[in-house]
């Protein structure tokens, strides 16, 4: 009788360490933005209040960049979480969403995501509609595809009068026409380290705006304020300048 009974412990212990390993959950992705730790919203948009490293100030009048590729990797396993999201800071849009993805428990070594298109993605034939709804496209005499980020607004120009700015990103282009030349890929991968998947686990990604006009390359904007799309030596500096643009928020109790 006691080895029946030890026998089915071990069967319920068994059972239900069983359980504990197959748990899987959805996670949720949350978008938020600052200025060097000062938060930003659409709320701040529209008002000169932002001041870069070259000292221009600046105001924000739209924020949306597109994302893809999104993922998470651990032990040579990778799990595509969600094809890409346009967000749209301007219009509070996809700040925070849930991919239909449900993910083991446990630790997972990288969560990452393309910023932009990789080139196979941007050249997809028959486009994607939401992204054609949005006016996201780049001309087809700059390559075609869509744009990686539009950041646009006014700022204090060096005869102290507002001028507006379009820090637009796309695939660097040369020789724009109809042969267009691409000297240099400007997506690039975000990686952001390991991460814990558990119940109601809530990724926090953020984005420091700032970044886009300091490092490496402090940004001017009197001398490159507009008609950065067919600049590639413009596009090359924003590839350089986002790279620690985007950062995982760590957990607050």
């Amino acid at each position: 009788m006691k080895k029946i009974a030890s026998l089915l412990i071990l069967l319920l212990l068994l059972s239900c360490s069983s359980d504990d390993e197959s748990k899987t959950y959805n996670i949720t992705l949350s978008f938020s933005h600052n200025w060097d730790g000062t938060p930003i919203t659409n709320s701040d948009f529209n008002t000169i209040k932002f001041t870069n490293a070259n000292n221009n100030q600046l105001s924000i009048e739209r924020l949306r960049y597109l994302i893809s590729d999104i993922k998470l990797e651990s032990n040579n396993e990778v799990i595509n979480l969600e094809a890409y999201k346009l967000i749209d800071v301007s219009n509070n849009k996809n700040l925070s969403f849930s991919p239909s993805v449900s993910i083991p428990e446990g630790t997972y070594s990288e969560v990452s995501f393309t910023f932009g298109f990789n080139n196979e993605d941007n050249d997809t034939e028959d486009g994607y509609n939401d992204l054609n709804v949005a006016l996201f496209n780049v001309p087809s005499m700059l390559g075609g595809g869509y744009h990686y980020m539009q950041l646009d607004g006014k700022f204090i120009n060096s005869n102290n009068e507002e001028q507006g700015y379009n820090y637009h990103a796309i695939r660097a282009v040369d020789n724009p026409g109809t042969n267009p030349t691409f000297p240099q890929d400007t997506f690039f991968k975000v990686t952001l380290g390991n991460v814990i998947i558990s119940k109601n686990t809530t990724l926090n990604i953020e984005m420091n705006v700032a970044e886009w006009f300091k490092n490496p390359h402090i940004w001017d904007l009197n001398a490159l304020n507009q008609m950065l799309m067919p600049n590639s030596t413009a596009q090359i500096m924003m590839y350089n300048n986002g790279q620690n643009v985007f950062s995982l928020k760590p957990d607050t109790p």
